[in-house]
């Protein structure tokens, strides 16, 4: 698993090689699905763009330290794990409606997900 995370993130791939050339310093790839936590919420701006259907939302996300969509499509669905909202900081539970990034390809914030009463409340820009 990690060997294929390295393979698809260039800048891992480049961390991997300069530690393999220096002798020994261990390096592990993380996961490009990892859950969006409350401590990622501090260094995320995220905004409602639009919304083309009933189902998808256009969403700009900027995140300095993982990723930047100017105008990424998030699909409706139901929560399968539990999580944080990225606009809000509520609770998200297995069952809850929910909006996620589209998942192919798979984007660096794959793991992240808005709750649907929170986009309900949110005029697009």
């Amino acid at each position: 698993m990690a060997e294929a995370a390295i393979a698809l993130d260039p800048w891992a791939r480049t961390i991997f090689q300069l530690t393999s050339l220096s002798g020994g310093v261990s390096f592990e790839a993380r996961s490009l699905r990892r859950p969006f936590t409350q401590a990622d919420d501090s260094r995320v701006a995220v905004k409602l763009i639009e919304r083309p259907s009933t189902t998808t939302v256009t969403i700009e996300w900027r995140d300095s330290t993982r990723c930047c969509y100017g105008d990424q499509v998030w699909r409706a669905m139901r929560a399968r794990t539990t999580g944080v909202c990225a606009m809000s900081g509520g609770a998200i539970r297995p069952g809850d409606h929910v909006y996620a990034p589209n998942p192919r390809p798979v984007p660096s914030n794959a793991g992240a997900m808005i709750l649907a009463s929170v986009l309900d409340q949110t005029t697009p820009l």
